[in-house]
């Protein structure tokens, strides 16, 4: 998923939320919470992976030893 996909998913699940509604359609599908727990997870799930994609790689952590003689 592309970070323009996931700001789209993010934006309808928050909508959904303030509008007290737990139902969420996008790209043709419809998705249906059973509470506001599962909506919040989904929520915290988008903005994760949102997260990752904006940072980017990260750091690459090259490790090794120096032996003092």
């Amino acid at each position: 998923m592309t970070l323009d996909e996931l700001k789209l998913r993010h934006s309808a699940l928050l909508g959904a939320r303030y509008s007290g509604t737990r139902s969420v359609s996008y790209d043709g599908k419809t998705v249906n919470y059973g509470t506001d727990a599962e909506l919040a997870a989904a929520i915290s799930d988008v903005e994760r992976r949102m997260a990752k994609l904006e940072r980017g790689a990260g750091r690459v952590l090259r490790p090794f030893a120096v032996k003092d003689l």
